[in-house]
């Protein structure tokens, strides 16, 4: 498997970018994923993932890790099960074009979003004209789940271009998720994100070398409890948060 922490792909914002970042942000601050300052935290609204392992990668920040050949690569392999599938599936994308099309324009759109910058021309707009005229057929129930079939055996087919780095793998999960909610709340149809597990909520680490006393004082005492855990210190060994505060300001 490829190494993550060796790659560092050069990022820029796409055509979709800053507007689906914005979307799933304001999501996932309603279902508690991410905190309510989330635009305000580099780690997350950067392009870039952050290095250590303990903070979840933002699907925009994919490109950072992945680059242009991982990206292809996937979506060829998924495009290649969807031409080979049953066909009242199949003939639908062979209407707009072969293979080789979906490829680039999805390729495209995936880079566009995950911060590999302007790939794919028409945007939003390009995409709801897709999904509303050429896809159309298959914006329901069954085309959904058949779509989420053969994504789920691809990503499962794709270990090595998802690197040894677990965040990758949970990341596109996110990516996907989000995009598919998306569809079933525009098409009406049921959610059909089953990929596997998505981004754990946001955990913004706790530095008591740049807080005052009185905002070390003000956190609870199971945050402080877990900070000073992080930091190799045995939280037990304080029994009240008086004394939690005054180790914290020890640091």
């Amino acid at each position: 498997m490829k190494d993550t922490m060796q790659l560092g792909h050069p990022t820029r914002l796409g055509y979709m970018t800053e507007k689906t970042q914005r979307d799933y942000i304001a999501s996932a601050i309603t279902k508690g994923v991410l905190p309510k300052n989330a635009y305000r935290i580099p780690d997350i609204v950067s392009l870039t993932a952050p290095e250590g392992r303990s903070k979840p990668i933002q699907f925009w920040q994919l490109f950072s890790v992945l680059g242009v050949d991982p990206i292809v690569s996937i979506v060829e392999n998924f495009y290649e099960r969807v031409f080979r599938d049953e066909n009242w599936f199949t003939s639908v994308f062979e209407r707009v074009g072969p293979l080789g099309h979906h490829v680039n324009t999805q390729a495209a759109m995936w880079i566009d979003v995950m911060g590999g910058g302007p790939y794919y021309h028409g945007a939003e707009y390009r995409l709801s004209f897709h999904h509303t005229h050429n896809a159309m057929q298959l914006m329901n129930d069954k085309g959904a789940g058949r779509w989420s079939e053969l994504m789920l055996d691809t990503l499962e087919d794709s270990t090595d271009e998802l690197t040894d780095d677990p965040r990758v793998r949970v990341s596109v999960n996110t990516f996907l998720g989000h995009f598919m909610s998306k569809y079933a709340d525009d098409f009406g149809f049921e959610n059909r994100s089953f990929f596997g597990d998505t981004n754990p909520p946001f955990k913004h680490r706790i530095d008591f070398m740049k807080m005052s006393e009185k905002a070390i004082a003000s956190l609870t005492e199971g945050e402080i409890r877990l900070a000073l855990k992080e930091r190799g210190i045995e939280a037990s060994d304080y029994a009240d948060k008086q004394s939690l505060v005054a180790k914290a300001l020890m640091i």
